[in-house]
């Protein structure tokens, strides 16, 4: 941290002696650097001090570090789930931990959490965002100062050391299609629920049903001629529920939805009981809320992963930083579908577990979350 530090002063004391107006905030380059091109802005965290963890070492005791989870609405049951697991890593390690987040999920407050935890000096922040470009310069703002930035549900997360994810978004949102499609014999009219189209994660998981849906069960139709999503839900139950009402009457063949946002299928299913319909819905979210739905049928299947495993990953990647220690390929984070992490580079480095979880009514009884 000391070395980046110096880096920083180093560099802007350039800055200020030969007048580089031309540097942009994205695309910094130095006479020791590799001449980085504009073929992606994924080139920004391959390389260059900004984006070395081991400059990101801490020179204190961990017992004097505090690392900082960001949350995209604390009040969300997913959230609260998260927050679990974010305390059992704090009293296993002894390392100061705290969870943060607006009291809805906007992404302007969103900003302002984070921006008040880099002004009381955290060492770490780890991020689930509900707009990633929204919160960029706060996320770099906080990297220049030498904290460490861990993220989450944010593939296309330019100023991040890494981001971290129970699975591939491709392999989940195929997952999805297949659960879905097997409810709805292969055929038909569905609709799609996301939160919001900023949602890097949910539009990822969206995008993937749909090329699964394309290529492996040609009689079935995403309604409004293939756009994706079909509503968004803004991370509110009450909101998906009037969104989804509004769907299902102006498409009265409508056979099947999905919602990978932990607040839609609740509302999805809530419409389509209240409507009396036969429609076949399959999303993402918390066995505990979803249980009437799922006992009732109206729900077939839950896929998810465990949010209380995800702040406990992201505190742990932090943790290691911090302490020096290498992260990347193989990686064993002990907890189980995190043993041996897979490293890809793309908008930014990605680190993906082998975590996915499928709840039915046939087992939804062993999960009390």
């Amino acid at each position: 941290m000391k070395n980046l530090k110096k880096f920083i002063a180093i560099m802007a004391a350039a800055a200020m002696t030969f007048s580089l107006a031309a540097c942009s905030s994205e695309k910094t380059t130095t006479s020791s650097d590799t001449k980085k091109t504009e073929e992606s802005a994924s080139e920004d965290n391959k390389g260059g001090d900004l984006f070395d963890i081991a400059n990101y070492k801490s020179d204190k005791d961990k017992s004097e570090w505090t690392i900082a989870v960001v949350t995209k609405d604390n009040t969300a049951n997913w959230f609260k789930r998260m927050e679990i697991g974010v305390n059992e890593f704090g009293e296993e390690t002894g390392i100061n931990v705290i969870q943060k987040g607006p009291a809805n999920a906007d992404a302007a407050s969103q900003v302002q959490v984070i921006d008040d935890l880099i002004n009381q000096g955290v060492d770490a922040l780890c991020v689930v965002p509900i707009d990633p470009g929204a919160i960029e310069a706060s996320l770099k703002n906080a990297m220049e100062q030498g904290i460490v930035v861990i993220t989450h549900e944010a593939s296309n997360q330019k100023n991040t050391l890494f981001d971290t994810e129970a699975f591939t978004a491709k392999d989940f949102g195929a997952a999805i299609m297949d659960a879905l499609a097997k409810d709805m014999g292969e055929a038909g009219k569905y609709a799609m629920m996301v939160a919001y189209t900023t949602s890097t994660t949910h539009m990822e998981y969206a995008n993937a049903q749909y090329e699964q849906q394309q290529k492996e069960y040609p009689d079935m139709e995403l309604i409004n001629g293939g756009a994706i999503p079909s509503a968004e839900s803004e991370e509110s139950i009450d909101t998906s529920y009037e969104r989804a009402k509004e769907l299902l009457k102006t498409n009265p063949d409508l056979k099947g939805f999905t919602g990978v946002a932990s607040t839609d299928c609740p509302g999805i299913a809530k419409a389509v009981e209240e409507l009396g319909l036969d429609v076949k819905v399959v999303g993402v979210g918390t066995p505990n809320e979803f249980k009437p739905y799922v006992e009732s049928g109206t729900i077939s299947t839950i896929k998810l992963w465990d949010p209380k495993d995800s702040g406990y990953v992201m505190c742990k990647v932090a943790s290691m930083i911090l302490a020096g220690e290498e992260v990347g390929e193989g990686t064993d984070l002990g907890i189980e579908g995190y043993n041996s992490l897979q490293l890809v580079e793309g908008d930014n480095r990605c680190l993906i577990g082998q975590a996915d979880l499928t709840i039915t009514k046939d087992n939804i009884n062993d999960y009390d979350f």
